[in-house]
């Protein structure tokens, strides 16, 4: 009787174990999702921050010069101070900007593999 009751939870195991399987995918393929948009957010968001520093470079250096052509060296270097602040903030914004498109990439192939691998395992 031990036996048959042992070969039932082995059996009833072995039935539930590719539903189990496949439900991991499906939860592997939605979080893979969900990185992607999150990706997709933070690339729009970077590539807001750097226009907005490059117009506020652009400025800067027009009111470098036009401080420098009317010899207030004051203001001058308060917007060469700005000027270098706005580049450095730019840099740093393109970097992000560098992280999440090859994060995006690596989201999107993980996507992918995850949709290749459930449709393997359902062709079993």
């Amino acid at each position: 009787m031990r036996r048959f009751f042992a070969l039932f939870a082995v059996l009833a195991l072995a039935a539930s174990a590719p539903r189990v399987l496949s439900a991991q995918d499906s939860n592997a393929v939605k979080q893979d999702r969900k990185e992607v948009r999150h990706d997709r957010r933070e690339l729009r968001g970077d590539r807001k921050d750097i226009r907005h520093d490059t117009r506020d470079i652009r400025q800067d250096r027009r009111d470098v010069r036009q401080d420098a052509k009317s010899g207030d060296t004051t203001d001058a270097r308060r917007d060469a101070r700005d000027l270098r602040h706005d580049a450095r903030d730019r840099r740093h914004d393109v970097r992000d900007a560098r992280r999440d498109r090859r994060d995006l990439r690596q989201d999107r192939k993980d996507v992918h593999q995850d949709k290749q691998e459930k449709k393997d395992s359902t062709k079993d």
